[in-house]
């Protein structure tokens, strides 16, 4: 090559057979730096450095290209490309030899017999003999100066094989058409191999973030279960061994949801805004700004024992009259003012067992807890509960020993069931108040207030009057002329009529305040019940409330927390899953049932909910789809229409156009007012949802004695019934040798020649089997029924 006149890339590429890339890799690997572009100029001594690196392919090509490939062409073509194959190896085992320290000469040899040998090589290869008698030759005649034995015929036919396959790779880089696939081919395998490596990250990228549980704080206990794929009550028993009782749609601090996370292996990202941050965290409040204030008393206990009535002589009302079925099914909150003036805060919860999550509420807010036992019952599973809430809680607890004034009345023996559980009172020598009372006739209910009031001085009750108020939701309920009220407690400030406030994901004006006996009041200080009107919405019972100084700043607020709510609702959104899928096909009769559930207050709603979802099993699931505040309307029964549900209302009526267009849809609505009536009607539903088991039984046995063979009919059965009877409707079994032939249906059954019903035990009759005649004397005919028996949950 002229060394003024410069090559571009592309052409040395072409004159030494290689590809652009693999000359810029190389010079690369050399450190020199060449662009990719194909009109790059490569100077003479670097064009030498790949004419030294690539000599071997600009060899192949220089061959390939003064031949013509084709019938009788393509033989020489393989010929000479063998002659090149076989240069290298001989090349190659020289290259060897050096390395092994150099040749050994095993005889002397005349100079002369070598240039001979040498001309007559070259004379050789002047005749154009057949390369592969040469090739033969050559390999049979040991080399001198060699210190390998001849080679083996396994080893020929190696490099036979060897250069056969550089041959076929020679002719794929000169044909064009073959060249060009090979480089498509290579192309798409690179292609396939990084769309696979890039499936592989996704996979484990997928893996990881499915370990990462993005929530919300607050979440319930059964949308935490959905996001780990857990049953609801894996997750609450794990709550019960770390001492906590939580109820499945209870929703959960920041701190209980990662603990449980991390025993599923889960971590957790809360997605909380800044601005709600600022909600959370509370002044301090200064030690002279503090005063004393009442204390907040919560009555617990199991169902029927009093409670209510224990708070209605201390009210001087008649509250359980207004209940249904006699006992409570929300929290009730009052203010009361004893006989030495001094104001205690009351709340009441139910003590049926499906208001777990109600109790826990009130154990959280409360300072106090009054647990009431029936002096003519024992420590119930209710009982056991509220005393964990409470110890949980951390509050004082005064046990209250009710009804004292019964026949059947043993203190005693109450005393004994609680020292059972680990609760010593005063009188056995422990450090819980007891005192014994009578809800009737009011003995012993000031005697109570009193260890009450005593509790609270030793808790130094104090808080600060002067601030924004803050507290907790106690209920929420939808009134048809008024519109939401909210029974709130407040916890600490002062709580003014005309206020901002913002509950949970509602907020609104503070337009009314009213005291349990329906006074309306302007304000309300520290440890105060309340019945509030003004939030635009239905919060949920435990939400803390703030006050605000603008509307805006609220609403801002309560947008913030409505989209969070929304979207943790999307993310524990179950769908189906292939395995699901399957799982339900192995079963063959998976049901679902689906429930709108509209309530009056929002505490009864949860506990029902509660209740119905833990009535779930493998073969039927309830489904709560929505739940709601308020009576039922038009679009509850559209929903139900649309889902396949029925509409449960507890306590609310439909609206007029509801009940129309329930009637046109055919849309179930059952309305009832006492807890567990709800919760019994929907077992025996799902219990009839279920498929019944059969169970056989044999009802007699028939012995073969005779057998007719009549053409048109068929084969009768001349038989006598051995025991029981044979039913014409039931089925039947012919047995031979204690081996069954057949089961079937019974064609005809006649006694002499009228047709029958029934043949008892020791008449004869005759019996033709249906599509079947192979019937001989001495087969048995087994008469059977099938029975359906009704499962149970």
């Amino acid at each position: 090559m002229n060394e003024s006149k410069q090559l571009r890339l592309g052409q040395v590429a072409r004159k030494l057979n290689v590809g652009r890339n693999t000359i810029i890799s190389y010079l690369h690997d050399k450190g020199y730096d060449v662009d990719s572009n194909p009109n790059t100029k490569i100077n003479h001594d670097l064009f030498k450095i790949l004419e030294n690196a690539f000599e071997d392919s600009a060899v192949e090509k220089k061959v390939a290209s003064n031949i013509k490939i084709g019938i009788e062409e393509k033989g020489n073509f393989i010929q000479e490309t063998k002659k090149v194959e076989e240069k290298k190896i001989e090349e190659k085992k020289i290259e060897e030899k050096k390395e092994t320290g150099g040749i050994k000469i095993i005889k002397k040899i005349k100079l002369d017999n070598i240039s001979k040998k040498r001309v007559a090589s070259s004379d050789q290869s002047k005749k154009k003999r057949r390369p592969r008698k040469r090739i033969i030759s050559n390999k049979n005649k040991p080399k001198i100066g060699s210190q390998n034995p001849p080679e083996s015929k396994e080893e020929i036919d190696k490099k036979n094989k060897e250069i056969q396959n550089k041959i076929k790779s020679t002719l794929a880089k000169l044909s064009g058409t073959k060249d060009s696939d090979t480089k498509r081919s290579k192309y798409r395998k690179e292609k396939r191999s990084q769309h696979a490596e890039a499936i592989e990250e996704e996979k484990i990228k997928q893996e990881e973030d499915s370990k990462t549980l993005k929530v919300t704080e607050y979440i319930s206990a059964n949308d935490l279960a959905k996001l780990m794929d857990v049953t609801v009550n894996d997750v609450i028993s794990k709550y019960l061994e770390i001492g906590m009782f939580v109820s499945i749609n209870q929703r959960l601090d920041a701190e209980t949801i990662s603990i449980i996370a991390e025993e599923f292996g889960y971590t957790v990202e809360f997605t909380t805004s800044d601005d709600e941050e600022i909600v959370v965290i509370e002044e301090e409040d200064k030690e002279e700004d503090l005063s004393p204030r009442a204390p907040i008393v919560t009555i617990m206990g199991h169902v029927d024992h009093g409670k209510t009535s224990l708070l209605d002589y201390i009210r001087k009302s008649r509250v359980t009259e207004g209940e249904a079925g006699g006992i409570t099914q929300h929290i009730g909150a009052y203010d009361v003012e004893t006989k030495s003036g001094q104001k205690i805060a009351f709340l009441d919860t139910p003590g049926h067992e499906a208001f777990t999550a109600m109790r826990a509420r009130g154990a959280k807010i409360t300072d106090i807890v009054i647990i009431v036992i029936a002096a003519d019952s024992t420590v119930m599973p209710q009982t056991k509960e509220a005393i964990n809430h409470s110890k949980v809680a951390d509050v004082p607890i005064v046990f209250a020993i009710n009804k004292i004034d019964t026949p059947n009345a043993n203190i005693n023996k109450v005393k004994e069931d609680l020292s059972n559980n680990n609760i010593l009172v005063e009188d056995w020598g422990g450090k819980f108040q007891c005192q014994e009372v009578s809800a009737k006739t009011g003995k012993g209910v000031e005697e109570l207030l009193e260890k009450v009031l005593l509790e609270a001085e030793l808790l130094e009750l104090k808080a600060n009057e002067n601030k924004k108020a803050i507290g907790t939701v106690v209920e929420s309920e939808l009134d048809k002329g008024r519109g939401y009220l909210t029974t709130i407690m407040v916890q600490g400030g002062t709580l003014n009529k005309g206020d901002i406030i913002l509950a949970g994901a509602q907020h609104g004006k503070v337009k009314a305040l009213f005291d349990h006996r329906g006074k309306e009041k302007q304000s309300v200080g520290p440890a105060t019940p309340i019945l509030m009107l003004g939030l635009n919405g239905a919060p949920q019972a435990g939400d803390k409330f703030n006050v605000f100084d603008t509307d805006k700043e609220a609403r801002e607020l309560a947008t913030k927390r409505e989209q969070l709510i929304r979207e943790q609702k999307l993310r524990t959104k179950k769908h189906v899953t292939l395995d699901e899928i399957g799982r339900r096909l192995a079963l063959g009769n998976f049901k679902e049932l689906n429930i709108v559930l509209k309530g009056d207050v929002d505490g009864s709603i949860e506990a029902l909910s509660d209740s119905m979802e833990k009535l779930s099993t493998d073969e039927i699931s309830v489904n709560i789809i929505h739940r709601a505040v308020g009576q039922i309307t038009e679009s509850d029964v559209l929903l139900a229409s649309a889902s396949d549900a029925i509409i449960i209302g507890f306590q609310v009526r439909p609206s007029v156009n509801a009940r129309t267009l329930a009637e046109k849809e055919g849309i179930d609505i059952r309305m009832y007012s006492i807890i567990y009536e709800a919760i019994t009607e929907i077992k025996s539903a799902m219990e009839g949802m279920l498929e019944p088991t059969e169970e056989e039984k044999i009802t007699g046995n028939v012995e073969v004695r005779e057998v007719y063979k009549i053409s048109k009919i068929g084969t009768i059965a001349g038989c006598y019934v051995t025991n029981g009877s044979i039913i014409r409707k039931n089925k039947i079994r012919l047995i031979r040798d204690g081996i069954v032939i057949f089961t079937g249906k019974i064609k005809q059954l006649k006694r002499f020649k009228e047709d029958a019903n029934e043949v008892k035990n020791g008449y004869e009759c005759g019996i033709s089997i249906e599509d079947y005649n192979d019937i001989k004397v001495g087969d048995t005919i087994e008469s059977f029924e099938i029975k359906e028996i009704k499962r149970k949950l």
